[in-house]
């Protein structure tokens, strides 16, 4: 028992020790918070995909490939490099003398979009795209992994306008759709010069959606009034706690059906191909059946377009980072310090002669 006490004293005096460090490391983050309170919200990241593919691969022959092998291929890989280095150097200088540009390697932007139903996604890739449309050309190019199974209107409205941004700058904007660009997803996809999808990604619907519960028996049920005020005839139409009548109702549907009609010309705008009266009905289709709709251009997932876009041009991966707050900072420290003392203090426990 003695012993127990013993070691118990050494673990509360070590989590003394840790609680204070905390206090000092808190203090420390809410100074440098204060300190820079007007720095930005986030930075961009940007990764080279070619390097990434390159080094993916000489990874793997590195494995798989005889010694020997592998050293004859080394040698003549370093020679094309050498090569290659020294024709880009010679068509420098051609062009440095010369008023005609020699050609170059076209550059490839990747931005990926994961939709919710608020479209959240957003905030980042309006930052992205300001970012690259600061340095991309008409030669360039701009692809959107997009995925989303829709949300609200006007939250993927604005979506779709950060997309068609990219258009009005006349730089080639390509969509890949691996899974699914349903409804609002569908709205921003159809924006693009080029619509790729999996086979079996869930393209569509060309729909709008709404839908409420309501509570207004249940409150009269246990006499409980509920009064809504408005000025307006079309103020609020159907409630959730109000009694709601058929002209409230023909009134929402009213809203439904020109919310449909928008979304039907938005699509026949960008995609004129489209017969719009057959495809506007609220059905979505698989990929193969989404090309006979002319719904997509052609069925390739991202992966392989990617990787053959990285054979001919650079190709860059751009990411808007948030700067974590000093909320965020001070919850990851103390979650960390309060998991290694729970871990120590059990150890403890089960170490003892007290417990054996």
């Amino acid at each position: 028992m003695l012993e127990f006490l013993t070691e118990y004293g050494l673990f509360l005096a070590k989590s003394v020790t840790v609680l204070v460090t905390i206090l000092v490391v808190v203090g420390f983050v809410v100074a440098m918070g204060q300190k820079h309170k007007g720095d930005e919200k986030g930075h961009i990241e940007i990764t080279r995909l070619n390097d990434k593919f390159r080094a993916n691969i000489e990874a793997l022959k590195d494995v798989i490939t005889d010694d020997e092998q592998r050293k004859v291929e080394l040698k003549a890989e370093h020679k094309q490099e050498k090569a290659d280095a020294k024709a880009k150097k010679k068509a420098s200088k051609k062009q440095a003398g010369d008023e005609t540009p020699t050609d170059k390697k076209s550059r490839v932007f990747v931005v990926q979009f994961d939709g919710d139903i608020k479209a959240s996604a957003v905030e980042n890739m309006r930052e992205e795209i300001t970012s690259i449309l600061g340095v991309a050309t008409s030669e360039d190019e701009i692809v959107v992994k997009l995925e989303s199974g829709g949300g609200m209107v006007h939250s993927y409205g604005l979506a779709s306008s950060q997309l068609d941004r990219i258009k009005k700058k006349q730089i080639p904007l390509t969509v890949c759709v691996d899974k699914v660009a349903a409804s609002g997803g569908y709205m921003m996809a159809c924006v693009a010069d080029k619509v790729l999808a999996a086979p079996f990604a869930i393209m569509g619907s060309i729909g709008v959606v709404a839908q409420l519960p309501n509570f207004h028996r249940l409150l009269q049920k246990n006499d409980i009034d509920f009064e809504m005020l408005t000025a307006g005839e079309h103020k609020r139409t159907l409630t959730m706690f109000g009694e709601n009548t058929d002209k409230d109702r023909e009134k929402f549907v009213e809203d439904l059906e020109d919310t449909h009609e928008l979304f039907k010309d938005f699509v026949t705008e960008h995609r004129p191909a489209i017969n719009i009266s057959e495809v506007a009905n609220g059905d979505v289709w698989f990929g193969k059946r989404a090309l006979d709709n002319n719904l997509i251009d052609e069925l390739m997932t991202s992966d392989e377009y990617i990787a053959n876009r990285v054979q001919d041009a650079d190709v860059f991966e751009v990411e808007y980072v948030h700067r974590k707050t000093i909320q965020e900072k001070l919850g990851m420290a103390v979650q960390g310090a309060a998991d290694r003392l729970i871990i120590t203090w059990l150890t403890r426990l089960q170490s003892s002669r007290f417990f054996s």
